[in-house]
């Protein structure tokens, strides 16, 4: 695709074709996930290619690909949403499952991880993954972080060492990375022939035959005879794949034990069923060229599951509070997940649904079990990139975006208004940066607020606030390139022209210790006046662990009306922070006493007494800044580790550990947020361009007496 066609993007291709009239069990809902420049975005074009889905392999470099449709991605060369698109396999070298058309609907997610929430709500509604690991470095810090993410929504997974064609390639190094960092039951059911540029196909490991590049004809892949010198290693590998498996088929195990060889059926029933168990992750390997691509085609189709494979989707009856399940058939009650809304320029607010059970269509009425609300179905969109199509009807195992529900947002359970059934949700990182920003122009300023709006609706990890006493608007994402992509794309897509802050680091509060506070708001106006009295006490919680409010009220001395608004108070008042005026977490709140007025008590009252009792009381218990710690990963030449050691050094990081990896050192070390800004042009600077950086949000720890004086000067508190 041309970069012009950028410009006609969302055009609606009205024909609907009869490839929708697929089996269940021949549907596979997969993304690609994978650290940054790993090679995601690129075999998902070689797929395309090869399905001929597209007549020519498109280039990230280039600025030609499909899924990277964004005028940013194309850029900077590298994903930014994660984009679906749907392509047909028929499979190539013979299988157990019956052969014919299947259909592969594709979502290419990002892998940066100030991009993180598009993998995270990708994982969440597909069946299966392909993960794609470098195969000169093998396992990389954003590949431990999606493959916990695949764990934590128990997504099957086929993994590809991809890039085996280059210079330090390491096929041995990177599956026993894959074994020991990811603790995965992983084995190969492919090796390469030859390794970096005398790369020339892979041995089948399953099949024991070989499949070159000059034994391919007419598109399709030719077996030949495994090279003599490669036999042995051959028979090894496919020996640990068999004692890896074997436990997974009755039939394949007792020819185990027995000392026999699995023939290939039973060989492929093994990996299937471990692999949709999640307890069996088979590796293929090699780089973007056909056979190592039909090949990863083919394992889609063979090992990952359909729709019809899983177990039916558990969630709860919102009337009962009882847990229930649905069939993943057609004609049962129709249930979905939403878990991405988009605004597009051409058909408006599109909110992309996973359908797990039963079928809608458009026109419909469907409910919003999570706000509790009917919606009524616009249009229903099949998704291709930035391109749509049309349908009148969508059915269980599909992906599809929906037009026209207005108060549908991310994580929303969708079902019929007579069958309710809440489904997990997804959950997302919070923000560890923030800038402020305004409107270069007043006309800007009325358009602002609208931009800020429909860009928080489609990324669940942007956060708009206002600060009242500054009167500025202050954004927060996960990462410097979040916002500065935000930013753009208000200009580009909204015509919001902004000024913005410098990067200010998302410092929280918490105490240390437990402690009581009083909380007496008293006003006498000449006619009916305020009165509101209460004691909190507030504890200290593990970190990470939130909020929590609880009301210990005995013998009524507060009425229990009044509970709700000192509670409001209280968050109200954690929100804006007390020590610095960064909001505080990891706390326990309890009211426990107070006293009211029979005539002058109300909720503004109450709500007053509980802010002002929480401040009293978190005053008194040792109140502390937390500051936002990153994972830091440094690729370098050996040369210059020494010099980046010390520059991490001096950043107050600490180095965890080094290791050799093909011709790049990596250093692996946690930092403070606060000491990383402007850190990658550093890094080139020290290293002559030469290394690289990966950072990600790790966890909170405390701020170092004297940086946390510092902080609450320029904050104009008061110390506590």
């Amino acid at each position: 695709m041309p970069v012009q066609a950028v410009k006609k993007k969302s055009a609606m291709i009205m024909a609907v074709t009869k490839d929708r009239d697929v089996p269940m069990d021949k549907i596979r809902n997969i993304g690609i996930i994978a650290h940054i420049d790993a090679g995601k975005t690129t075999t998902t074009e070689r797929i395309l290619f090869e399905t001929g889905k597209t007549y020519k392999q498109g280039s990230v470099d280039e600025g030609t690909t499909v899924t990277d449709w964004m005028a940013q991605e194309r850029e900077r060369g590298i994903t930014i949403v994660s984009a679906a698109i749907t392509t047909f396999w028929d499979l190539q070298t013979g299988s157990n499952i019956p052969n014919g058309h299947y259909r592969i609907n594709i979502i290419d997610t990002p892998g940066h991880i100030d991009f993180t929430a598009e993998v995270e709500r990708s994982l969440r509604v597909l069946d299966g993954a392909v993960m794609v690991f470098d195969g000169r470095t093998g396992v990389e810090s954003q590949s431990e972080t999606v493959w916990r993410q695949a764990d934590r929504y128990g997504v099957p997974r086929i993994c590809i060492l991809n890039k085996l064609n280059l210079i330090g390639a390491d096929f041995e190094g990177s599956i026993r990375s894959i074994k020991e960092r990811l603790g995965a039951n992983a084995a190969p059911i492919e090796y390469p022939i030859g390794i970096e540029h005398s790369l020339r196909g892979v041995i089948d490991l399953i099949k024991m035959k070989a499949f070159t590049y000059k034994a391919i004809e007419d598109n399709k892949l030719a077996e030949e005879e495994i090279p003599a010198d490669l036999i042995e290693t051959a028979k090894k590998y496919r020996h640990e794949l068999i004692e890896a498996v074997s436990e997974f088929d009755d039939e394949a195990l007792t020819k185990y034990l027995e000392g026999q060889e699995p023939d290939e059926a039973s060989l492929k029933k093994a990996i299937r069923a471990g692999v949709v168990a999640g307890k069996f992750f088979p590796i293929l390997g090699g780089d973007n060229r056909m056979a190592t691509v039909q090949l990863l085609l083919d394992a889609v189709v063979e090992y990952l599951p359909s729709p019809a494979d899983l177990p039916p989707v558990a969630g709860v009856n919102p009337k009962t509070g009882e847990k229930e399940t649905r069939e993943a058939k057609n004609d049962a009650p129709f249930s979905a997940l939403s878990f991405k809304v988009v605004t597009d320029p051409h058909v408006g607010r599109l909110v992309y649904i996973r359908i797990y059970s039963g079928k809608i269509k458009a026109g419909e009425v469907i409910y919003n079990v999570s706000k509790q609300k009917q919606e009524r179905i616009g249009k229903l969109v099949l998704l291709h990139a930035d391109q749509r199509e049309l349908v009148e009807e969508a059915f269980t195992g599909e992906i599809v975006a929906v037009v026209g529900i207005r108060d549908t947002s991310t994580g929303d359970s969708l079902s019929i208004p007579n069958a309710p059934i809440i489904l997990e949700s997804i959950s997302f990182p919070e923000p560890v940066i923030s800038l402020a920003i305004e409107p270069a122009t007043k006309s800007d300023q009325e358009k602002m607020g609208m931009a800020l709006q429909k860009l928080s609706d489609e990324d669940p990890t942007f956060r708009i606030k206002s600060n009242m006493e500054t009167a500025q608007t202050i954004i927060s994402g996960m990462g410097e390139l979040q916002l500065e992509i935000l930013v753009d794309r208000m200009k580009r897509e909204f015509g919001v022209n902004a000024n913005t802050g410098s990067p200010q680091v998302a410092y929280k509060e918490t105490i240390k210790k437990t402690s009581q506070g009083e909380g007496k708001y008293i006003r006498q106006t000449g006619g009916r006046g305020q009165y509101g009295h209460c004691f909190v006490r507030v504890e200290p919680k593990g970190r990470g662990e939130g909020y929590e409010f609880k009301s210990e009220i005995k013998g009524g001395s507060i009425p229990a009306e009044f509970i709700s608004p000192i509670e409001k108070g209280v968050k109200e008042k954690l929100e804006k922070g007390i020590m610095a005026g960064f909001p505080m977490t990891d706390i326990f709140v309890a009211v426990y006493d107070g006293t009211y007025h029979d005539v002058d008590s109300s909720d503004i009252a109450f709500k007053i007494a509980g802010s002002m009792a929480v401040e009293d009381a978190a005053r008194r218990a040792d109140m502390i800044l937390l500051e936002p710690i990153m994972k830091v990963e440094v690729a370098t030449p050996e040369e210059f580790m020494g010099d980046v050691i010390g520059d991490l050094s001096s950043k107050r990081a600490q180095i965890q550990g080094t290791e050799k990896k093909g011709v790049e050192t990596f250093i692996y070390a946690v930092a403070p947020l606060a000491e990383l800004s402007g850190y990658a042009t550093k890094l080139r600077s020290i290293s002559q361009g030469r290394a690289r950086a990966f950072v990600e949000p790790s966890h909170y720890e405390e701020v170092p007496k004297n940086i946390a004086e510092q902080i609450v000067a320029k904050s104009g508190k008061v110390a506590v």
